[in-house]
């Protein structure tokens, strides 16, 4: 038998087995991402889309700390180091505050935006309305954040960003499972509607 019937073939492309990853990459990591991803590409509609009503509730409670510790710090100050000037600023944010937890229904409600063929249009605010649309091909980053209490009641904020810093928009008040299926969403039709920026 002479050599070259005793050695194997060598294998081809599709035969030869994936080389591993760096595994300087993955040693001491953990196995798995534990964010599950969206359930799917939604469908470019038209139709304009709310927000969760869970959104003012975790508004509420964020603002309601910040009016208790705005009120605690006016009292230690006035009363405990007597600086009476302490009660403007003070009273200037404690209704500040009071105003903004009256309205906050309604701006929530004046919060929506619209999947289109082209592009994302975003809608926000009461007196002062503002509607902002996004074309797909332009968006150059999706981000999904959420703080501790938004977690606690289940909301994320949607970002995106785009070349122009004045078209970015941020979607508050949206699911978890909103947020990632409409993430998805808009980084696949991006891909597909790229303007070559």
């Amino acid at each position: 038998m002479t050599e070259s019937q005793m050695t194997p073939p060598e294998p081809s492309g599709a035969e030869r087995p994936q080389q591993a990853s760096a595994p300087v990459l993955d040693e001491g990591t953990f196995e798995q991402l534990r964010e599950p991803r969206g359930t799917g590409r939604l469908d470019l509609d038209g139709q304009w889309h709310q927000i969760s009503p869970r959104y003012v509730t975790s508004q509420f409670v964020q603002n309601g700390i910040l009016l208790v510790i705005v009120v605690a710090a006016a009292l230690v100050v006035a009363l405990v180091f007597h600086q009476t000037w302490a009660w403007i600023p003070g009273g200037f944010l404690t209704l500040l505050l009071l105003v903004t937890l009256i309205i906050l229904p309604r701006q929530a409600r004046a919060i929506g935006y619209m999947l289109r063929n082209d592009d994302i249009v975003f809608r926000k605010g009461i007196l002062w309305q503002r509607i902002i649309a996004v074309p797909y091909g332009r968006m150059q980053l999706v981000d999904i954040t959420h703080g501790p209490l938004d977690r606690a009641f289940g909301v994320s904020q949607l970002k995106m960003v785009t070349a122009a810093a004045t078209t970015g928009v941020q979607i508050p008040g949206l699911t978890q499972a909103a947020a990632e299926s409409l993430r998805d969403t808009l980084i696949d039709v991006a891909e597909t509607r790229r303007t070559g920026l």
